[in-house]
Formats: C-alpha cells, sequence, structure tokens
C-alpha cells in the first residue's frame, strides 16, 4: 500500500488493469467509447472529472450495498487505514 496520499497506485497491488477496464466502462457509459486511446490532455477537466466521479459513486455504492447484505469483513480487509502523521499541523497522538 502506498505511504503517501499523492500516489496514484492502486491500493490493491494487481487492481490496475481491473480499475483501467472500469475507467473505460464508465467512460464509454459516458459517450467516451475509445477513451483508453484518447490523450486525457485533450479533454476538458469536467469530461475526466465525470470520468472519476461516476467511478467513485459506483464503488461507494458496491461498498453500501456490501454493507448492507452483512459483508463488512469484505469492506475491512479490503484496504488498511492510512493514518496521518499529522493533521493541521499538529502531530497525531
Amino acid at each position: 500500500m502506498p505511504n503517501n496520499n499523492n500516489s496514484n497506485e492502486p491500493v490493491r497491488r494487481g487492481a490496475a488493469s481491473a480499475l483501467n477496464r472500469f475507467k473505460a466502462e464508465v467512460a464509454a457509459e459516458l459517450g467516451l467509447g475509445n477513451y483508453q486511446d484518447i490523450d486525457k490532455g485533450n479533454l476538458t477537466s469536467r469530461q475526466n472529472g465525470y470520468v472519476g466521479g461516476n467511478m467513485t459513486k459506483k464503488m461507494v455504492a458496491f461498498a453500501e450495498q456490501a454493507l448492507e447484505q452483512g459483508q463488512s469483513g469484505a469492506i475491512s480487509s479490503s484496504a488498511q487505514t492510512e493514518k496521518p502523521q499529522e493533521v493541521f499541523g499538529q502531530p497525531m497522538q
């Protein structure tokens, strides 16, 4: 797991290809059918934001559904909680 909050690496090792497929599926739903081949710098921030925002919305909905079905163990074990070293300039206790 990455040690900093600025990492663009997947939390789970080996999840990158699945996340890229998921990103392409969400982009296709939004009308960006060839998202993998598009230079993302040529898209607006809004277009790229819609893709990431809808990915997040779908992942949260998936986690909520799992929790409703009593699968809290699967959610808790999916990623380690990262505790910040400091908050607002003050060390965490």
